[in-house]
Parts: C-alpha cells; structure tokens; sequence
C-alpha cells in the first residue's frame, strides 16, 4: 500500500476529508504505508466495519481501530475535526495559537490547546536522522532569567530558560552560479546549563559523529565535549549566521505568535518550531508527514497536560 497523497490546496483539502470515513481510510493508510500486517497474526488484510472506526483481520477476526494507541485515542473530537486542525497547524507558515486555532474551528479554548499539545507531541520523529556534515552549534536564553539554572549568560531572575541549538550548513549555487549557503535541518533542548557535559550529551543525541562543529570561543566546548567531532571556531566573518537566524526567527515567533510561553511546555513548542522550519520548503506536505507521524505516538491523556488559562 503507498502512502496516501496529500492535498496541495484548502479546496482539494475540503473535497478530500468531507466525510468522515475519508477521513478514517487517510489515517489508516498514513499508520500503515506499507501495507496492513496484523499485530496479532502479521496477517496482511482487513475490510472495514461498518458504522464503526475499525478494521476487521481476515486471518484472526481481530478488530482494530486505526486510532488505537495513537494521539487521537479515545478522542471525542470528529476525525474532520482533527484533520482540520492538523492541516491548519502543519500549513499555516506563522503557526497558530491555542486562541487563534480556537477562531478558525470554532471550538472551546481547551479543545484547541489540547489539540495543539497532542499534535505538537507528534512532531518528533524518534527514528529521525542525526545532523550531519558541517554545524552551527550554539545556545540561547528564552525569556527572562530563571532561578536555579547556572551556565553561561544565565542569571538569577524568573521565567528565563537556556536553549541549546545546533544546525546543518549546506553548500548551494544561486542562479547566477554563485556559491552561497544556506540552513539545513535544525535541532533544539532545552538544557539547565552551558557546561561541557551539557553540550556533549546534546551533540551526542543530535549529530553525527566526525561532523564539523562550528562554535565560539566558551569553554564549554572543551576537547571532552567534542570527542568524535571536528571543532572549528566561527570566524570573525560569519559569526554563526545560521544558528542565530535561527534563533532570532524562533523569539520572534514566541512572543509574535504565543505572546510568550511557560517554561513548563517551552520544550513542545521548540518541537513545533523545528519541524516547520526542517518542512519550511515543503508546507502542505507537512500535513501529511504530521498525520503519518501522529498515528504512531501513544495517547496523551489530558490530565498529563493541563492547560494554561492564558496563552497557547
């Protein structure tokens, strides 16, 4: 079974997921793109109930739901209703907030923040590959300073968190033949300090070994820090331009978009900025890379993520 085609337009969207078992047979594709296999019996078809939102084996007779196990498990919400909103949140370049998404689908302020925290749980791809080749590697504060957290630039005030970020710079031609470059994918963590330890753990997860770091002089880059990597410091001339693009486009969108946002959830969010800028050449495709995706993340219950009574 291929994966689905995604709709490159609002009205192509419309016409597609009218209905709701159009709306099941897209989500049942996307969990299985190459091909139904029976976790009981790894029997390879199934027909569908009718009236109900499973699947029925044709070697074991067990039923299975599409939804089962997913972000969208025993959800109340309309399946229209999620694509809706995943459509939106994957193609809206500027992202939306929880209020924001609350106009356009006309739901409650809680079901759309709730929506948004499960969607965003679902942007992060476990199996993803590491960044490779040449990198930017640097780390930013987010807010005001935060009691507790040490490292460099850190101080003692609230609301403040320290960011680590790290992305791949790609050689590339202009049309006039010019050689320039240009961001490639991006990573972000939150981290509680800026020491040597810190920064290897969040390379070590992040990056491929035997890449280039390109960093400043802070001696948390220190030679234990970046065993395996080749360490260059940034020149005078460039002075990290990707990365602090990078981050000046992340505050921006913060305080622009979310008019801030708690420590408590900065990390989902970071989740959700990076992957609309590792998509950002490839919006409406991110829809389906968004569904794809959310249908293999367990369910979060709500009471694991309560929300707040202002910003989104």
């Amino acid at each position: 079974m291929a994966r689905p085609t995604f709709p490159k337009t609002l009205r192509e969207f419309q016409e597609h997921f009218a209905e709701e078992p159009a709306c099941l047979n897209y989500l049942w594709e996307s969990r299985w793109p190459e091909g139904f296999q029976c976790p009981q019996c790894s029997w390879k078809k199934a027909w569908p109930i009718e009236g109900r939102r499973v699947w029925e084996c044709q070697g074991c007779s067990l039923q299975i739901s599409p939804t089962a196990g997913t972000l969208l498990h025993r959800s109340h919400f309309p399946l229209r209703e999620w694509f809706w909103g995943a459509y939106l949140v994957a193609t809206h370049t500027p992202g939306l907030s929880a209020t924001q998404l609350q106009r356009q689908m006309g739901c409650s302020y809680k079901t759309a923040w709730f929506l948004l925290q499960r969607l965003r749980r679902a942007m992060v791809h476990e199996g993803r590959s590491p960044l490779a080749g040449r990198i930017e590697a640097d780390e930013v504060i987010i807010g005001g300073p935060v009691r507790g957290k040490t490292g460099r630039g850190v101080t003692k005030a609230e609301h403040s968190t320290l960011v680590f970020g790290a992305v791949e710079v790609r050689a590339c031609q202009d049309k006039h033949g010019d050689h320039l470059e240009r961001a490639g994918r991006l990573r972000l963590a939150l981290t509680e300090r800026a020491d040597a330890v810190s920064i290897r753990s969040f390379l070590t997860r992040n990056v491929q070994p035997g890449s280039v770091i390109n960093t400043d002089g802070w001696k948390g880059y220190s030679k234990t820090a970046l065993a395996g990597f080749r360490h260059e410091l940034h020149g005078p001339e460039t002075h990290a331009l990707h990365i602090h693009r990078a981050f000046g486009n992340l505050k921006t969108w913060l305080n622009g978009t979310h008019h801030g946002v708690h420590p408590k959830y900065l990390q989902h969010y970071l989740d959700e900025f990076v992957f609309r800028f590792n998509r950002r050449n490839t919006p409406m495709a991110a829809f389906q890379t968004l569904l794809g995706l959310a249908s293999q993340r367990n369910h979060v219950p709500l009471k694991s993520m309560v929300a707040p009574e202002s910003t989104g």
